[in-house]
């Protein structure tokens, strides 16, 4: 199973970026999908997630009103549109798979067995 991502840019504040991940070698339907994000010397924190049954979502606060993660079944792909950027939102972006990821769990990194390469977003002030 791979994680490709792909997106990342440098956008001034204010605006927008639409990340993609596409996932290869087993079925979309299998995972939750989810995406993280890392600064430099400080660790990964979770963005967004959204559920394989229902496709039910959840955002870190951070993210709540600016960011929205959707799928496309049919492309094994799932995005995170991030909208109004701030400068702080520079950080490399992960995508991430977990099989059956537990509610309670979907915020932490061990929940997620699958990790993409990350793409870096940089917002300029």
């Amino acid at each position: 199973v791979q994680l490709q991502a792909s997106g990342g840019g440098l956008v001034q504040a204010g605006g927008s970026l639409r990340l993609s991940c596409a996932l290869s070698g087993r079925s979309f339907r299998e995972y939750d999908m989810a995406w993280f994000r890392q600064v430099p010397g400080k660790e990964r924190e979770f963005v967004a997630t959204i559920r394989l049954s229902g496709g039910s979502t959840y955002y870190a606060e951070s993210a709540k009103g600016r960011f929205s993660i959707s799928r496309d079944i049919a492309k094994n792909t799932v995005y995170l549109q991030m909208n109004s950027l701030k400068p702080e939102d520079t950080a490399l972006y992960y995508c991430a798979a977990g099989a059956r990821v537990i509610i309670s769990s979907r915020t932490r990194e061990s929940a997620y067995d699958v990790w993409g390469q990350g793409t870096q977003v940089t917002v300029s002030s």
